[in-house]
C-alpha cells in the first residue's frame, strides 16, 4: 500500500517574534508522522507560513498541536501587518500530494475544524472544496472586513461559523480551513524585456486581458516582471491545479510565443516544492513527443530537469525540490526491502507469516524479472536493432509488473496478520461475537484476494514473456526458461493460497466466482509455460 501524503500549509499571524515562530515549528516537528519542510516568516506581513507533510491523521494532529501553541502565545488584539488576515491561525489548507483524494483532504479539514473549535472554543470557517456555499467558498470572501470587522460580521446569520461559537473571540479572531489543490510556483526565464514577458503572461493566464479576452490555460495565474538579480525577465506563474495545466505544457507554450516575439527562453525556475506526479507527467510528455524509451524513474526526472531547463538559475536538487523525495519514509515493505538471506530466514522461522503466499509472490516476481532482464539485454544491441519496436512493447509490462509483484510479498503477510487480528477480537456478548464473525469473514476474503491479485498480475506477463522467448537473445535462453518456470510456480503457489481459505467463506457467489477465475489462470498458465519452453527448444 503506497503511503498517503497530505500537505498542510498553516498561516499564522506572527512573523516577528522568533520565540513564537520557533515554538509553533517545534509543535509541528515533534508530532509523530509529520515532516516540517519549510518555515517562511515575513516581518512586514507579520505572518509565518509553515509547510509540512504526512499521512492524513498525522497532519491533522500536527495542525492542532501548532494551533494549541498559537492559542497561548498569539494575541490578535496587538497584531498589525500588511497581509490580509482574520485570525491568529488565519488559514489552514490541506492539500493532496500523493495517493490521496481531494475528498480525503476535505475530511481532514472538517476534522481539524471541528476539533479546533471544540477544544479552543474559537470560530472556524470552511473554504474551497470543503465549503458547499458559493458566497463563502473563496478565502477573500471570508476575509472581507478582516479581523477588525469580524466582531460585527460574525453576528450576521449568513456568516455563522461552520464550527465553534458565533461570537467574536478578540485574542484569536477566526480560522479558515479547507482543501485545495497543490499550488506550483513556477517561473520561465525570458531573454527579453519585462513588457515582452508580461505580454506572454497575459496570453497564457486564465484571466487573460479581461472577461472578453480570456487566456489560454485554466488554473493559471501569471505576470511578467524583471529580476535584477538574474539580469533577465520572467513570466512568473502560479499553477493552481497542475492536473489541469501542468508546468511542461505552459513551458512549451511560452517557448512558442517567445519564438514568435523573437526573444529567447533560458530555462525555468521552480519556486518551492513540486509533487513527483507533476514531474512524471512532464517526463511522459517528452518521452512520447520524442519517441524515447525510458523506464527508470531517476532517468525520467533527469529528462525533465533538462527539458525544462530547471538548472538554469540554481541547481535543481530532486531530493530537496520533490516532496516525496524529501520525506524520510520508514520502510513500508519490510519483507521486500530485507535481504534475500533475511527474507528466506523469516520464512523458515516458527511463525505463520511470511508463508507460501509471500514466497509465491517473490517467485513470480523473479520469473518476470528474468524475462525483463533478457529483453533489456537484447534491446540496444546493434545486431538486434531490427527488433527495437517489438522490444519496446514487451519490456514495460515486465518491468512494471515485477515491481507490483514485489509489493505483493508484504501484502500477503499483512492480509494474514489482519485475519489473525480479527480472530483475537472479544466474543463475550452476542454483539461482540457478531462483529468478530463479520471481521473474520472480511479478513478471509482479503486473504484470498491478495494471492488472487498475485495470480492476476503474473498472468498478464505471459504474453510479453512469450515474445521474449521468441525474439530475445538466444544466448540467454536458460534465463527465459527459468523465468517461465518460476512464473508458473508462483502462480500455482498463489492458487494454493486462494484455495486453502475458500471453504470457510460463507458467500457462495464469491467462492464460485473466485474459484473459477483462479482455476482458469492456473490452467492457461500451464499451457503458456509449455508453449514458451517449446519455442525456446526450437530456436537455434
Amino acid at each position: 500500500m503506497k503511503k498517503k501524503i497530505v500537505e498542510c500549509v498553516p498561516n499564522f499571524s506572527e512573523g516577528r517574534n522568533e520565540e513564537i515562530i520557533n515554538a509553533i515549528a517545534e509543535a509541528i516537528k515533534t508530532t509523530p508522522g509529520c515532516t516540517l519542510l519549510d518555515v517562511d516568516p515575513g516581518k512586514s506581513t507579520n505572518r509565518t507560513v509553515y509547510t509540512f507533510v504526512g499521512e492524513p491523521k498525522a497532519v491533522v494532529e500536527g495542525a492542532l498541536n501548532a494551533a494549541r501553541v498559537a492559542r497561548k502565545m498569539i494575541d490578535m488584539r496587538k497584531h498589525k501587518g500588511e497581509h490580509p488576515r482574520i485570525g491568529a491561525l488565519d488559514v489552514c489548507p490541506f492539500v493532496p500530494v500523493a495517493n490521496v483524494t481531494m475528498e480525503e483532504c476535505v475530511e481532514c479539514a472538517k476534522e481539524f475544524g471541528r476539533r479546533l473549535a471544540e477544544e479552543l472554543d474559537v470560530p472556524v470557517y470552511l473554504y474551497e472544496y470543503a465549503q458547499p456555499l458559493d458566497y463563502r467558498k473563496r478565502l477573500p470572501q471570508i476575509r472581507e472586513g478582516e479581523y477588525e470587522g469580524l466582531a460585527e460580521k460574525i453576528k450576521q446569520p449568513e456568516w455563522k461559523p461552520d464550527f465553534g461559537p458565533a461570537r467574536f473571540v478578540p485574542e484569536w479572531g477566526a480560522t479558515v480551513t479547507g482543501a485545495r489543490f497543490f499550488l506550483i510556483a513556477y517561473n520561465v526565464n525570458i531573454l527579453g524585456t519585462k513588457e515582452q514577458a508580461h505580454r506572454i503572461a497575459l496570453n497564457i493566464r486564465e484571466a487573460g486581458r479581461g472577461p472578453d479576452q480570456p487566456g489560454l490555460f485554466k488554473e493559471v495565474k501569471a505576470i511578467g516582471w524583471w529580476v535584477d538579480e538574474y539580469n533577465m525577465a520572467q513570466v512568473s506563474i502560479n499553477l493552481t491545479n497542475y492536473k489541469v495545466t501542468p508546468p511542461h505544457i505552459v513551458f512549451e507554450e511560452i517557448k512558442k510565443q517567445a519564438q514568435e516575439l523573437r526573444v529567447g527562453v533560458a530555462g525555468s525556475e521552480l519556486v518551492g516544492l513540486i509533487p513527483l506526479e507533476a514531474i512524471l507527467m512532464a517526463a511522459e510528455y517528452y518521452i512520447q513527443k520524442e519517441d524515447l524509451f525510458i523506464l527508470d524513474e531517476d532517468q525520467k526526472v533527469k529528462l525533465v530537469i533538462d527539458r525544462l531547463g530547471l538548472n538554469s538559475i540554481t541547481k535543481f536538487n530532486p531530493k530537496k525540490k520533490i516532496i516525496e523525495y524529501m520525506i524520510e519514509e520508514e520502510p513500508n515493505e519490510p519483507l521486500a526491502q530485507s535481504t534475500v538471506r533475511d527474507f528466506i530466514l523469516k520464512i523458515s522461522a516458527r511463525t505463520p507469516a511470511p508463508g507460501g503466499g509471500s514466497a509465491s509472490a517473490a517467485i513470480a516476481a523473479i520469473g518476470t524479472a528474468l524475462g525483463c532482464m533478457v529483453a533489456q539485454l537484447t534491446y540496444g544491441v546493434r545486431k538486434f536493432e531490427h527488433l527495437t519496436d517489438e522490444l519496446r512493447k514487451v519490456i514495460p509490462p515486465l518491468y512494471y509488473k515485477t515491481r507490483e509483484l514485489i509489493s505483493m510479498i508484504d501484502a500477503d503477510a499483512n492480509a494474514f496478520n489482519e485475519y489473525m487480528d480479527a480472530l483475537r477480537l472479544p466474543k463475550n456478548t452476542p454483539e461482540e461475537m457478531e462483529f468478530r464473525h463479520r471481521a473474520m469473514q472480511e479478513g478471509l476474503k482479503k486473504a484470498i484476494l491478495v494471492p488472487l491479485t498475485t495470480m492476476r498480475l503474473s498472468f498478464e506477463c505471459w504474453e510479453p514473456l512469450r515474445e521474449v522467448a521468441r525474439i530475445g537473445n538466444i544466448a540467454s535462453k536458460s534465463d527465459v526458461e527459468v523465468g517461465a518456470k518460476a512464473l508458473e510456480t508462483g502462480i500455482w503457489g498463489a492458487y494454493r493460497n486462494v484455495l486453502i481459505n475458500l471453504p470457510t467463506i460463507e458467500d457462495e457467489e464469491f467462492k464460485t466466482k473466485i474459484q473459477a477465475e483462479a482455476e482458469d489462470i492456473v490452467k492457461k498458465s500451464k499451457e503458456y509455460l509449455e508453449e514458451i519452453l517449446e519455442i525456446i527448444s526450437n530456436r537455434k
